[in-house]
């Protein structure tokens, strides 16, 4: 009996470690979507947010969206060896090294849907690191930090 018991124990502990690695390179995904693309400009924000429908419930305009102008294995490097930790409560890690970012905010306008003014920057990112993967951008901290 303790055998069948130990078994089961074993077969949901696995169940549990896959679906929280399914739910881990989900979030990775879509963080590299919203988030990493090297060639980006800061006029190409209203371009890249369609392309790559980035949008709150894929019906309304996001806000603000922020691309870090790098690969994705030097932010990956993060959450590896290249971060530090940040806001314990929310599990945050800093960046040892500044990026260029280009952050995208939505201009209010009547004419068109969805239109937005890029800024490019170079600072300190913040991010939510789930098994070495970067799974959220939280901000960016300045020169002076």
């Amino acid at each position: 009996m303790r055998i069948q018991f130990v078994c089961l124990l074993l077969v949901l502990l696995s169940a549990t470690v896959l679906s929280q690695d399914a739910k881990t390179k989900r979030q990775y995904k879509k963080f590299r979507n919203q988030h990493i693309n090297e060639q980006m400009s800061v006029d190409g924000c209203d371009d890249v947010m369609r392309a790559r429908k980035i949008a709150i419930n894929n019906k309304k305009c996001k806000k603000t969206n922020t691309f870090i102008l790098s690969n994705v294995k030097r932010v990956r490097s993060i959450c590896v060896n290249n971060g530090e930790p940040y806001d314990q409560d929310k599990n945050m890690t800093k960046s040892h090294e500044h990026f260029n970012i280009v952050v995208c905010r939505l201009e209010p306008t009547k004419h068109a849907k969805c239109h937005y003014n890029g800024k490019k920057l170079n600072k300190k990112i913040i991010i939510k690191c789930v098994g070495g993967f970067p799974v959220h951008y939280d901000g960016d901290i300045g020169h002076c930090d």
